[in-house]
């Protein structure tokens, strides 16, 4: 049987353009998260998990008002971090890991090698997993599932509220049955994806 993980982004935060960190959903974020609700409202969930932070929160608690299932529990291993270092990564990366803390680097590396022995469980019944979390810890888990080098993540940018759906398998190769689905918004509302201008 399989064990299907909906990744979903969280939805757009008020003022990051400004370079605050952290904060609730804008109103055309709250529109995002409502959309991507009533997209997967038929889906039987049998766990949900959010990031802690505000606006992975603040988008779990609309998609919960649509969905079945438990409600939202929240979980560290979905917190945003970088989740490798920049090693065997192309020289057009350099830049960036060059910013980044190698003490922040090492700890995303251990919630990462965390999430996967948690969440990357085979099922004898079919489950299926509701995670709202960040873009560089969805692009981990994909690049994770295909099999991918490391620093891979970099490349697999999503958009706000993005839905992504790996499927795992007990006795047949894992599946990425979508990824960065957008399609529960008009082009107009889809934001958040290339916002890392070096990445």
């Amino acid at each position: 049987m399989s064990h299907f993980l909906y990744l979903v982004r969280h939805g757009e935060q008020e003022n990051a353009e400004h370079g605050i960190d952290e904060g609730p959903l804008s109103e055309r974020g709250r529109a995002q998260a409502h959309a991507i609700g009533k997209k997967l409202a038929r889906v039987p969930f049998t766990r949900q998990l959010t990031s802690p932070l505000e606006r992975a929160v603040d988008t779990a608690g609309i998609i919960d008002s649509y969905t079945q299932g438990p409600a939202f529990e929240a979980s560290n291993l979905l917190f945003d971090c970088v989740p490798s270092s920049g090693e065997s990564a192309p020289a057009h990366y350099d830049s960036f890991f060059s910013g980044v803390d190698p003490v922040a680097i090492e700890a995303g590396q251990a919630q990462m090698n965390d999430a996967i022995t948690a969440l990357f469980t085979r099922a004898r019944d079919d489950e299926h997993t509701l995670l709202v979390t960040h873009n560089f810890v969805i692009g981990y888990f994909v690049r994770e599932l295909l099999g991918l080098p490391e620093w891979n993540w970099l490349t697999l940018s999503t958009g706000h509220t993005a839905l992504t759906v790996l499927r795992l398998r007990t006795k047949r190769p894992d599946e990425l049955k979508l990824f960065g689905d957008l399609s529960h918004l008009e082009p107009e509302d889809r934001t958040g994806i290339n916002w890392y201008a070096d990445v």
